[in-house]
C-alpha cells in the first residue's frame, strides 16, 4: 500500500489568526481610501441572481450558501481566456494540471471527482468519471457560477463538494466574433436571432495551442487543439408554454508525454514522448415548460443526454454515456411561482450511466427531492432541501441541505451560513479496475459532510465588498488508490475513519476610483485523510490579486492577474512513495485591450510575465511565457 508522511501543522492556529486578521483589516483599507471623486459611482455593480443556486434561481443576497460568479466579459478583458485560469482565481478552488490536456479541479480540499461541472445546465461528465476541463476557453462564455459545500440534494451523486456551472452566450440578437495568434491560433464566434415566439443561438470556437513540453527536458511541445459547437433554441408555443433544446458538440486531441514509473526523482518522472489522446464530447437537452394555475405552479420537463469518448494512441475509445429524465415544479405557496416570498419545489429523476468499462452492467439511480424557500422579515432568507437517492448497485441514500442569510437591517452586513451532506459513488475504474490495476467491487461510496459560516460587507458607499467564510467538511469512506496491490488483491479500498477539511476563504473587491477596480481572493486550507498524511494537490494557501485601469477615456484597459500558491504537496513515485512539498510559486498575467471604435476591439495578453518555472504536480512542468494579440468585432 501506498505510504504517506504528514507535514507537521504546528503553525495552524496562528495561520488561522493571520487569515481572519486580514479579513478584518481588508474593510477598514477598503474605507480609508473612500473619496468624493465624481468619477467613482454610486455602487459597484453586483449580479442580482445566482442561475445554479439549486431547483431554480436565486438572488445572490438570499443566498445562504458560498458562491462566486466570474462574468465572461470581465474574464476576457483581463485577458483570462481559459476556464481552468479563471477558476484559478476563486476561493476554495485548487486547479493542478498534468499537462494541457488534463486538469484537475478540488473544491475545499476534496477529491477531484466530488465536484460536478455542468455547461449551460448539463452534466458535463458521462458515465461516472469527472470531467476533464483542460481546453475549455472563456471566448463564448457568458458566466461560470461556482458553488461551495455539498449539493447532491440538487444535483445528485458527485456534487458532494461543489458544482461549477459553465454558462455559454445565448444570444437573442447580434454577433460577436474574433481571433487571436500568437502560442498558437483561436477564432470564436456568438451570434443569434430571435423575435416575438422564440429564440435561436449559435456559438462556436476552434483554439490550437502549441501548448509545451510537459516532461520539462526540453523535448517536443505537447500541444492542444480544440473545437465546439453549441446550438440551442426555444419557441414560445403559448404565453404559457415553452419547448426549448441545446446540442453541444466538441473534439479535442492533446499530446502528453510518457511517465517512468518507479522514478529516481521528480525530474525523472515524466519523459518526453509523441503520445496523445482524442476526445470526443456531446451534451444535448431538449425541454417543455409551463406555468399553470394563474402563474402559481411553474413546471419543467428535459430530457438529458452526455457522451464522451477518449481514444488514446489510436486506440479503441473508452466510451461513456449518461441519460436522465428531469421534472421540476414550483409552487408559489403566497403568490405566483415568480413573485412569491415562500416558495416549494419538487424534482424527481431517473438516470442511467454506463461505461465500456463495463460491458454488461449499467447503473439506473431514482431520486425524489423538495426544496422550501422563505424570505421573511428583517432580511431572513432561509432555504432547506430534502433528497432519496435510489440506486440500483449502490442502493438508498438520503442527503439535505440547509442555509440561511441575514441582512442585518440598516447595515452593509450579510451574514449566512449553510450545512449539507453530499455523496460519491465509487466509479468504473476503481470497481473495475484496468490498465494493470485491480478494482474493488465491494467500496462503499464515500459520504461528505459539512458546514459554512460567514460574513459579507458592502463598503466605501458601495463600491467595495468583501466577504470571509469559514468552512468544516468531514468525509467518511474515502476511497483511496494503493499503487502496490492490498491484502485482497486489488489497488482500492476505503479509508477507516473520517478525513477532515477546513479553513477560510476571503474574496473582496474594490472601486478605488471610477477607472480603478481592485480584486482579491485568499484560501486557507487543512486538508488531512483520516490516518492523518496530509492530502495531496491541496494548496495550504492560494492568493489572487488583480487590478484592471481604464484609460484614454474608457477606450482602453490595462489588467494584471497574480497568483502566488504555498505548502501544497503531491504524491512522489520514488523511495517510499510517499508525499512530497512542492516549491511554492508566483505567476503574473498581463493584457490590455484598445476600443478602436465602438464595434472593434484589439486585444492583448502575456502568461506568465517572468517566465516561472514552477509545477503543480509531482514531475510535470507548466505553461512559460507566452504572449498572444488578437482582434474581436460585434455587430
Amino acid at each position: 500500500m501506498t505510504s504517506r508522511t504528514t507535514p507537521t501543522p504546528t503553525r495552524r492556529l496562528r495561520l488561522c489568526r493571520i487569515a481572519l486578521a486580514i479579513g478584518a483589516a481588508m474593510p477598514a483599507a477598503a474605507l480609508a481610501q473612500e473619496s468624493a471623486s465624481p468619477l467613482v459611482p454610486d455602487a459597484i455593480t453586483l449580479d442580482p441572481v445566482v442561475l445554479s443556486a439549486g431547483f431554480s434561481p436565486l438572488e445572490s443576497l438570499s443566498y445562504g450558501r458560498a458562491s462566486t460568479t466570474l462574468q465572461g466579459e470581465d474574464l476576457r478583458e483581463r485577458g483570462i481566456l481559459s476556464v481552468r485560469d479563471a477558476l484559478r482565481t476563486v476561493p476554495g478552488i485548487a486547479v493542478t494540471a498534468t499537462g494541457p490536456g488534463f486538469t484537475e479541479i478540488r473544491t475545499r480540499g476534496a477529491e477531484a471527482n466530488h465536484t460536478m461541472i455542468l455547461i449551460d445546465g448539463i452534466e458535463a461528465g458521462a458515465g461516472d468519471g469527472q470531467y476533464i476541463l483542460s481546453g475549455l476557453d472563456t471566448a463564448t462564455v457568458e458566466r461560470i457560477e461556482v458553488l461551495r459545500g455539498p449539493q447532491s440534494v440538487f444535483y445528485g451523486a458527485s456534487a458532494a463538494a461543489g458544482v461549477i456551472n459553465i454558462i455559454t452566450e445565448r444570444r437573442g440578437q447580434g454577433t460577436r466574433a474574433g481571433f487571436e495568434v500568437g502560442n498558437g491560433a483561436a477564432t470564436w464566434l456568438s451570434t443569434g436571432i430571435s423575435g416575438e415566439r422564440g429564440r435561436l443561438s449559435f456559438s462556436g470556437s476552434a483554439r490550437h495551442d502549441r501548448g509545451f513540453d510537459v516532461s520539462g527536458d526540453g523535448g517536443e511541445d505537447d500541444a492542444i487543439r480544440r473545437n465546439s459547437a453549441t446550438l440551442s433554441g426555444d419557441l414560445n408555443v403559448t404565453p404559457d408554454t415553452t419547448l426549448g433544446f441545446s446540442v453541444r458538440r466538441a473534439d479535442e486531441h492533446y499530446n502528453y508525454d510518457a511517465t517512468a514509473f518507479p522514478a529516481a526523482d521528480a525530474a525523472g518522472y515524466v519523459v518526453d514522448s509523441d503520445d496523445y489522446a482524442d476526445r470526443d464530447e456531446l451534451g444535448a437537452e431538449i425541454f417543455a415548460q409551463a406555468t399553470t394555475f394563474d402563474g402559481r405552479m411553474a413546471s419543467r420537463l428535459s430530457w438529458e443526454e452526455t457522451r464522451l469518448d477518449l481514444s488514446q494512441n489510436g486506440a479503441d475509445a473508452t466510451e461513456a454515456k449518461t441519460r436522465a429524465l428531469r421534472w421540476r415544479g414550483i409552487v408559489g405557496i403566497d403568490g405566483t411561482a415568480a413573485d412569491a416570498t415562500r416558495t416549494l419545489a419538487l424534482a424527481l429523476d431517473r438516470r442511467k450511466d454506463e461505461n465500456s468499462l463495463s460491458h454488461d452492467n449499467e447503473r439506473r439511480n431514482t431520486s425524489a427531492a423538495i426544496e422550501y424557500r422563505a424570505a421573511l422579515a428583517n432580511g431572513v432568507d432561509l432555504q432547506f432541501g430534502l433528497r432519496h437517492d435510489d440506486n440500483d448497485v449502490f442502493g438508498s441514500k438520503t442527503s439535505y441541505a440547509l442555509a440561511g442569510s441575514w441582512r442585518a437591517p440598516g447595515t452593509p452586513w450579510r451574514l449566512h451560513a449553510s450545512a449539507g451532506t453530499g455523496i460519491v459513488n465509487p466509479d468504473y475504474f476503481e470497481l473495475l479496475g484496468g490498465f494493470g490495476y485491480v478494482g474493488n467491487p465491494n467500496l462503499e461510496p464515500e459520504e461528505n459532510r459539512a458546514f459554512d459560516i460567514g460574513v459579507e460587507a458592502t463598503l466605501a458607499g458601495g463600491r467595495g465588498r468583501i466577504d470571509l467564510t469559514y468552512f468544516n467538511e468531514r468525509l467518511k469512506n474515502e476511497i483511496t488508490f494503493s499503487g502496490a496491490a492490498l491484502p485482497d488483491g486489488t489497488n482500492f479500498f476505503n479509508e477507516d475513519g473520517t478525513s477532515t477539511r477546513e479553513g477560510v476563504e476571503i474574496a473582496g473587491s474594490y472601486d478605488a476610483t471610477g477607472a480603478v477596480s481592485l480584486g482579491a481572493t485568499y484560501t486557507y486550507l487543512e486538508a488531512f485523510n483520516a490516518d492523518g498524511t496530509v492530502e495531496a494537490r491541496r494548496p495550504q494557501h492560494k492568493l489572487a490579486l488583480n487590478a484592471t485601469a481604464r484609460l484614454l477615456d474608457g477606450r482602453a484597459t490595462v489588467s494584471g492577474d497574480v497568483l502566488h500558491v504555498r505548502d501544497s504537496y503531491d504524491q512522489t513515485f520514488f523511495g517510499s512513495y510517499g508525499v512530497e512539498e512542492l516549491p511554492d510559486y508566483t505567476v503574473v498575467n498581463i493584457a490590455g485591450t484598445y476600443d478602436l471604435n465602438d464595434r472593434a476591439r484589439v486585444t492583448a495578453r502575456v502568461e506568465n510575465l517572468f517566465d516561472e518555472d514552477y509545477s503543480s504536480s509531482w514531475g510535470y512542468a507548466n505553461q512559460g511565457r507566452a504572449g498572444w494579440i488578437g482582434l474581436e468585432s460585434r455587430w
